[in-house]
């Protein structure tokens, strides 16, 4: 198997480019999940799991393809959603902001486009996440949280069908050029 012909994993000239969208789109996609992440939950208990500023931060990451623009994108998600949360402020900034650099940076080196590696990087970056959050809440609040394995993976599996739907519908809000 030669990775110029099957280029599952990695890009070739046509595919690195970044992908651009609308002002409005990078605006209200944001806004919708974190407002979807605060008060769904409210009336539909069972849609809790969902990490949608999560998945949003992960897609623009990944389509942006540059680790600063990554940066940028998973602290203004992060802040916001820790604006309407009941977290302590910077939790989900730090958290978000760690992984929308690290999704940038998988985006330079993988092809993002194909399906089964969206899910494994939402699988992925769900978990990495939930870590993160995890050590920074023991690290800088002191509290005692455990970390759920099992109840992660689950939820990681979850979120990362999610998000490969999710990926797919953003897909058609990219411009065309």
């Amino acid at each position: 198997m030669r990775y110029s012909d099957d280029h599952v994993l990695l890009h070739n000239q046509r595919e690195t480019q970044i992908s651009r969208f609308k002002a409005w789109v990078l605006f209200l996609v944001p806004l919708a999940a974190i407002l979807f992440q605060v008060y769904v939950p409210l009336f539909f208990q069972f849609l809790a799991y969902l990490e949608l500023p999560l998945i949003v931060t992960i897609y623009f990451a990944l389509m942006r393809r540059s680790p600063i623009g990554g940066l940028f994108v998973g602290a203004l998600v992060g802040l916001a959603q820790d604006s309407l949360s009941k977290n302590p402020l910077g939790m989900f900034g730090i958290t978000k902001t760690i992984i929308g650099y690290v999704a940038a940076s998988v985006g330079l080196r993988l092809d993002v486009d194909h399906p089964l590696i969206r899910l494994i990087l939402g699988f992925f970056f769900f978990v990495f996440h939930q870590f993160v959050f995890w050590a920074l809440s023991r690290g800088l609040l002191g509290q005692q949280m455990n970390f759920e394995t099992q109840r992660t993976l689950v939820l990681g599996l979850l979120n990362a069908l999610v998000a490969v739907s999710l990926f797919h519908f953003l897909d058609k809000l990219k411009e065309r050029t």
